[in-house]
């Protein structure tokens, strides 16, 4: 995959498809091809872009420590280095929380904001599961396994597991194939999720954005519905009943057809310029 200087660091990103491009902002300890089951969709109306958040994938770690608004900079640095002056933006998660600072700092940049299973500002509830993660990587002294046993219980219901042992097992075996994050990696991002506070820049935010939940999420439930949906003017909402944190993997149809009905409904008549 192709790697592009932005913000003082190397970034690996992917591109696929043909259309408006889409910004795809993967979530905590993923890297790019964590969109793969949106990207085989998204990319017959978009150009899709996904790419290694800093210290992940195959992109340079850079300076520690940083913050969620740090990740945004890299984000619009990213773009500008592509020659890319606006965007559909979509992340998950970490994503999300790296896109409601992309929106409020560089509107002019966001066409429209996908937030998926995101939040405003790191609570006490969020901060304990996050620094349970951050002691079970130094106990097992790997991410992966961490993802695997500490994470997909948090991401997944109990209901996937049961129905559908064989794909929960393809995907630990795919999150143990990608390029490891290293542990000082993985708690520097953490530590930017735990430290993350965008809820003064919601108002900021004039893009038309999408804000969705899993019913069953716990970490980022839909206790923060409210506060994304009255502080973005702009913005509507889903929630995805059978699902927990991760729908994009639980009910990949619904949220393949959902979300592309949101991204079609905000694309221009004429496609923003792409560089080659």
């Amino acid at each position: 995959m192709p790697k592009v200087k932005a913000n003082g660091i190397t970034i690996n990103y992917d591109r696929q498809g043909s259309g408006e491009p889409l910004i795809l902002i993967p979530y905590l300890t993923a890297d790019c091809a964590c969109y793969t089951f949106q990207v085989a969709e998204y990319a017959k109306k978009f150009t899709c872009i996904t790419l290694d958040l800093r210290g992940t994938g195959e992109s340079e770690q850079g300076a520690t420590p940083y913050t969620t608004e740090d990740l945004a900079d890299d984000v619009a640095a990213f773009m500008r280095a592509l020659e890319i002056p606006a965007a559909h933006v979509s992340g998950l998660s970490l994503g999300g929380a790296i896109g409601i600072w992309m929106a409020a700092k560089y509107p002019e940049m966001v066409t429209s904001l996908s937030l998926h299973s995101g939040w405003p500002k790191t609570d006490a509830y969020m901060k304990t599961v996050i620094g349970g993660f951050q002691q079970m990587v130094k106990a097992t002294q790997s991410v992966a396994e961490m993802v695997v046993l500490g994470l997909f219980p948090w991401c997944f219901t109990p209901e996937l597991y049961a129905a559908k042992p064989e794909y929960i097992q393809g995907l630990a075996d795919f999150v143990r194939s990608r390029p490891a994050q290293s542990i000082e990696s993985f708690i520097a991002q953490s530590n930017a999720v735990i430290a993350h506070d965008a809820e003064a820049q919601l108002s900021r935010v004039t893009a038309p954005t999408l804000i969705t939940f899993g019913r069953h999420d716990v970490a980022t439930s839909t206790r923060f519905a409210q506060s994304l949906k009255s502080g973005i003017r702009n913005s509507e909402l889903l929630v995805f009943e059978h699902g927990s944190h991760a729908p994009i993997y639980e009910n990949v149809e619904e949220f393949n057809s959902t979300t592309m009905q949101f991204l079609t409904r905000q694309t221009s008549k004429e496609p923003a310029a792409m560089a080659s």
